[in-house]
């Protein structure tokens, strides 16, 4: 979910060219000093919901903690950044735009530098998609590196409470949560996935044909060196969440009695929803990890809602503003989520092959999910293709 009402972000810079693709558009911005397309770096926009943003994802990668497309241009490389008219589509669907995208940057390119394709969270998956499906057509991308930057190779996480509250707040005629975790792109990636107030957490059809859709393709391109980041920690050490905590409580007019709990093992309560539209629902889980608390990137999955909340009058305590949202262990491709010793692996004392990547790089803290900071976005431009 994302924040509703959010300032938009500065104007980024004009760009040099400007590509309408099916299904989206690419804005191009040459290397420092080139007159055109040379060593490019092709990158793809994550998830949402309407039209990929470009000014926020610029800002995104120049203006926070580290000025990651000043640094890629100085080295002389084109940075190539490809949006969606509609983010939560499919993957699939987006894989499309993202193949023209690359045939295009080939056709324009001066010099024959490999390219590096990826994206930043659903991006590197629509990408991996995109080059795996090229590959079987035998269709030459030119990829000599394919990167995820904290993507969800085996799922992502929205607290089931949350979930519920999506369909529970529905009844009022505000669909957007719902539109948002119930979209085709967010079904897929999502690891557990509630179809209803009082459904049963599981995966979604939507994710179960999308991973058989990567089978089909190879699961992963076959040509490139595969490079994954992750937000979060690689030692096993979660974020400070405690399981079965209370992460927020309403006591306002219309949900008075509403409250959310940090993931525990076992059977748990994960929320009580309440208020004029009736209840008190309890929602359970049972089998799961202690995922909110888990190592990885993190997202104000709880601080998004309890903003919204108090905009409309609630009255909000929100303890836990932040969530795992992307587990380290999903975003380089090593464990499932399933378990609770595989969600907190000390990574870094595994094996690298136990990895699908050939190479990968975690985060010192459990950072916001695919924040671009200086530890990341070196590593990454330290790996260019040449």
């Amino acid at each position: 979910m994302t924040p509703l009402g959010r300032p938009a972000a500065p104007q980024a810079p004009a760009a040099d060219e400007e590509w309408q693709l099916p299904g989206g558009n690419a804005r191009v911005y040459y290397g420092q000093g080139a007159k055109g397309v040379v060593r490019p770096v092709v990158l793809a926009d994550g998830f949402d919901l309407g039209p990929s943003d470009f000014d926020r994802l610029w800002a995104g990668l120049e203006s926070g903690r580290y000025p990651f497309i000043s640094e890629l241009r100085r080295r002389g490389r084109t940075l190539v950044l490809v949006g969606f008219d509609e983010r939560g589509d499919s993957v699939p669907r987006n894989a499309e735009t993202v193949t023209a995208a690359i045939l295009r940057t080939i056709a324009e390119q001066m010099g024959d530098t490999r390219l590096l394709v990826g994206g930043f969270s659903m991006g590197g998956l629509v990408t991996r998609y995109a080059l795996a499906k090229m590959e079987t057509q035998r269709m030459d991308h030119r990829a000599g590196v394919h990167l995820s930057f904290d993507s969800p190779h085996r799922g992502a996480w929205v607290p089931i409470g949350l979930q519920a509250f999506a369909h529970y707040l529905a009844q009022t005629g505000d669909d957007t949560y719902l539109r948002q975790i119930s979209s085709p792109a967010a079904q897929q990636m999502l690891w557990r996935y509630l179809d209803g107030v009082k459904g049963t957490p599981r995966e979604s059809p939507l994710r179960t044909e999308f991973k058989e859709q990567l089978q089909r393709v190879g699961s992963w391109p076959r040509i490139p060196r595969l490079l994954g980041v992750s937000s979060g920690r690689g030692d096993g050490v979660g974020n400070g969440v405690r399981a079965g905590a209370k992460a927020l409580t309403c006591s306002g007019a219309a949900f008075d009695g509403t409250y959310f709990l940090a993931q525990s093992q076992g059977e748990a309560e994960a929320a009580v929803l309440s208020g004029v539209l009736g209840g008190p629902h309890t929602i359970t889980t049972g089998g799961l990890a202690e995922l909110d608390g888990a190592p990885g990137g993190t997202l104000e999955s709880f601080g998004i809602l309890g903003d919204a909340l108090t905009a409309s009058g609630e009255s909000v305590d929100t303890a836990h503003r932040s969530v795992c949202f992307v587990p380290s262990v999903s975003a380089i491709a090593i464990r499932d989520l399933d378990r609770q010793e595989d969600l907190y692996a000390n990574i870094d004392e595994l094996p690298p092959e136990e990895s699908e990547l050939d190479d990968y790089v975690l985060s010192g803290s459990n950072d916001p999910h695919a924040g671009m900071t200086a530890e990341l976005g070196e590593w990454v431009l330290d790996r260019l293709p040449d």
